[in-house]
């Protein structure tokens, strides 16, 4: 449970400022602004401190309601540049255009590519298909899952959908 003993101001203030930091991913100086523009003044450090203190709660509360996804998923990946480095960002989302996952990395490989699905998996539960370009890595990855549900004796296969 969380603890709000010794602060200046609602809980419901707190948390609705660390969900925004959380969700829209804005600077703490701009979220000192958006924070103003709805009377409430309060200094980008305390921000700081108040999404370190309460956004793994808030997290765990919102995976706790999140929706259930849409068992088609398209999967596709792309290179971007972070920080100055440029990397590769592979993405799920469902059928709705709901972002399921994503997942940084520095190489575009069949490694890469079947921890994206595993991590996407262990989020969202299985597909019953995945619709996806050309991308051999995207292929080989997803035939590792597949290959490991043979395994572990599933006669059910996530169906691969190649397009382009």
């Amino acid at each position: 449970m969380l603890s709000f003993k010794g602060t200046q101001l609602p809980k419901d203030v707190i948390i609705y400022a660390a969900f925004f930091y959380v969700k829209y991913g804005v600077s703490y100086r701009d979220l000192e602004e958006i924070m103003e523009e709805i009377g409430v003044e309060v200094d980008h450090a305390t921000l700081n401190r108040w999404v370190i203190r309460y956004s793994p709660a808030i997290a765990v509360k919102a995976k706790s309601q999140k929706r259930e996804t849409n068992r088609a998923w398209h999967m596709d990946e792309t290179y971007i540049k972070v920080k100055g480095q440029w990397t590769y960002l592979y993405r799920a989302v469902d059928s709705h255009s709901d972002t399921l996952d994503f997942m940084l990395s520095g190489r575009r490989d069949e490694e890469a590519a079947t921890a994206f699905v595993k991590q996407t998996i262990n989020n969202n539960g299985f597909p019953d298909k995945v619709v996806m370009d050309k991308s051999g890595a995207n292929y080989a990855g997803l035939a590792n899952i597949n290959l490991l549900l043979i395994l572990a004796g599933f006669t059910t296969l996530i169906d691969i959908l190649q397009v382009k």
